[in-house]
């Protein structure tokens, strides 16, 4: 059911738009009072029930079941088993019912960039460049799209993921789960640096010493030296609400200057960050290439490295004695490979053509050796974040079942302790489920066509399916100045008015 009228007082919700809020204006004898009321296009009766049967119902981790069927119930998945065996008290119920091919957890990007800038891959410097505004509105589209093409999870490793959170989770606008780590902390003339300004320019914007009148510390980098500014830079993050901490633990390939081989932060100022994290419950993940990088992480106590593009088998066996999760990031670099680094400056693309063998032999290797694995896309919301799943199966070398299990089942533990319980079709867990038409078993391609995914389920309501306003590219919303008269006040309703184009 979806609810298109949710207030006694005339009104036209509309479904439409990622940014979509319904506007009530009533003027009285004092002043005009503007009431924002929270977006709704998805189904809302709390007292229903939802009953899913699937063709085919893949669990995330373990085999999948055929003629099978989920329950849902107050957001959480009551019921997972055989469509014979659902419980009579469900079929009883007040319920909708829906058919589908396949059935599977909504996926996760566990490496997301909530930049909102256009040319995030030019040395960093259009982050400086882009107001807010900008980015604010390119993340809200990216973040209707990533639900609709079945990403209901997204952890953010540098950008504005707390700020969107905040607008998701009140109801401002449509997207998925989102779990940030606020800005990535890094060390001056580090991964986080933006080499082509001013140092001045560059920390008066980003130093987590410099605060100032109207300073919100909610930039997409942080840069810190030493014990005490690493300490007060985990705790602004905190601050805003992340939920996992982000670290340039060694040089990079978007950083103009740096050596991606150079470990970064010194053994001191990584066990501070660490522990600061542990503090308050959050892990850290670090960025890191090099061995000495990745070694300084591992020791310091990171729970999740990214990238890994020079490991050899002592890394392997340290991140599973130790528990540490890897999401290896290959589309970005297949992507920059296939286009000949179009986009990047000269000095990145020739870093990463020199680290791009290394890091495909790394990945297969952490892959043979039976690392935990999740995926990640290092891109941001709504990009062509499917095709890692591609890349696992075609150059990592996981079956379609692997590839998916890591984009699901293993995605919570890239936030530690913060993750709720989603990620798989099991009792008890939230219902953050998704249908497809096709199944990926047989293509893990399925997931590249936004068409294919056919139902979408986050927290137990649908934004995805029959009887679900799809928004498009040439759907807009327009002000129709009708005035309404009712108890002597006069509303201004905003309607939704599709293109007819």
């Amino acid at each position: 059911m979806v609810r298109r009228i949710a207030s006694a007082t005339p009104m036209v919700q509309s479904p439409m738009s990622p940014l979509g809020t319904t506007y009530c204006v009533r003027p009285n004898s004092v002043s005009m009072n503007l009431q924002r009321r929270p977006l709704v296009i998805a189904s809302t009766d709390e007292a229903k029930v939802t009953i899913i049967y699937a063709g085919l119902l893949i669990p995330g981790d373990g085999e999948p079941l055929r003629n099978a069927a989920l329950v849902i119930s107050d957001k959480i998945i009551a019921f997972v088993g055989s469509e014979a065996d659902i419980p009579k008290k469900y079929l009883r119920s007040t319920q909708s019912t829906h058919r589908v091919p396949v059935l599977m957890p909504g996926l996760w990007d566990c490496h997301m960039h909530f930049g909102g800038d256009d040319d995030y891959y030019n040395d960093y410097t259009s982050g400086l460049a882009t107001h807010p505004a900008s980015s604010g509105a390119r993340l809200a589209r990216g973040c209707w799209e990533a639900l609709q093409n079945g990403y209901t999870s997204y952890r953010d490793l540098a950008g504005y993921g707390c700020e969107v959170a905040k607008a998701i989770n009140d109801g401002t606008i449509v997207g998925p789960n989102v779990y940030s780590s606020g800005a990535a902390l890094s060390q001056t003339a580090g991964h986080g640096d933006i080499f082509a300004l001013p140092a001045g320019e560059v920390l008066g914007s980003y130093g987590v010493m410099n605060p100032r009148p109207g300073y919100w510390g909610a930039g997409p980098l942080c840069i810190a030296d030493g014990v005490e500014e690493v300490r007060r830079a985990v705790r602004l993050q905190i601050r805003r609400g992340a939920k996992v901490i982000k670290v340039m633990a060694s040089g990079g390939v978007m950083s103009r200057d740096d050596n991606p081989n150079f470990a970064q932060f010194s053994p001191e100022e990584l066990k501070v960050i660490v522990e600061e994290a542990a503090r308050q419950n959050r892990i850290v993940s670090a960025h890191v290439h090099g061995k000495a990088g990745i070694m300084a992480a591992i020791k310091a106590g990171c729970k999740s490295l990214e990238h890994v593009s020079y490991a050899d088998e002592e890394v392997w066996e340290l991140m599973k004695e130790k528990g540490i999760l890897y999401v290896a990031t290959r589309s970005v670099i297949e992507i920059f490979l296939a286009s000949n680094g179009e986009g990047l400056v000269k000095e990145s693309w020739a870093k990463l053509q020199a680290l791009a063998d290394s890091h495909l032999k790394a990945y297969q290797g952490a892959i043979k050796a039976g690392v935990t694995i999740a995926l990640g896309t290092d891109t941001a919301p709504g990009g062509p974040t499917a095709l890692e799943l591609q890349f696992a199966v075609e150059r990592g070398g996981m079956t379609p079942l692997e590839a998916i299990k890591a984009a699901t089942a293993n995605a919570p533990l890239s936030v530690g302790p913060q993750a709720p319980l989603t990620g798989q079709l099991r009792e008890g867990y939230e219902a953050d489920v998704i249908a497809l038409e096709e199944n990926p078993l047989e293509d893990i391609k399925v997931f590249q066509e936004p068409k294919a995914v056919t139902h979408v389920w986050k927290g137990g309501k649908l934004f995805k399916g029959p009887g679900i306003v799809k928004a498009t590219r040439k759907t807009h919303i327009s002000i129709w100045g009708a005035a309404y008269e009712r108890q002597n006040k006069t509303c201004l309703i905003i309607k939704r008015r599709d293109n007819p184009e």
